[in-house]
């Protein structure tokens, strides 16, 4: 699985899940200070502004300790209803173009597909 940070001007972070594991709150909580720090190496100038910020709504992106990460880091979070039939911005925007990139292509490792998707990610720079 992988995680994908972006906004209007490209990617700012990808991590991948190691095979077996699952995402749980720590999890995305560290992914949130990885993500704050490609803010700060990418724009420095949005560290002192508000950061408008969407997800889904899984367990991981619901639970306290991620909610009190968002809060320290004064992420402002846009609401996405459960159950929503609108679709999130990368159901529209990146896996359909992600999913035309990849067709037909064979990946028989998972070190094949994560080279095959860094180099989609970053054609989208």
């Amino acid at each position: 699985m992988a995680s994908v940070f972006w906004d209007a001007k490209g990617t700012l972070l990808i991590d991948y899940l190691p095979t077996g594991q699952t995402i749980k709150g720590q999890y995305y909580v560290n992914l949130l200070d990885q993500l704050q720090e490609m803010i700060r190496e990418k724009m420095p100038g949005l560290v002192r502004k508000t950061v408008i910020f969407h997800q889904d709504n899984p367990r991981s992106h619901k639970s306290a300790i991620t909610m009190a990460k968002l809060h320290e880091l004064r992420y402002e979070l846009l609401p996405h209803p459960p159950y929503s039939p609108d679709l999130l911005p990368s159901d529209f925007h990146l896996l359909p173009k992600l999913k035309i990139f990849l067709g037909g292509g064979r990946y028989p490792t998972t070190e094949e597909l994560t080279a095959e998707l860094e180099r989609y990610y970053a054609g989208l720079e």
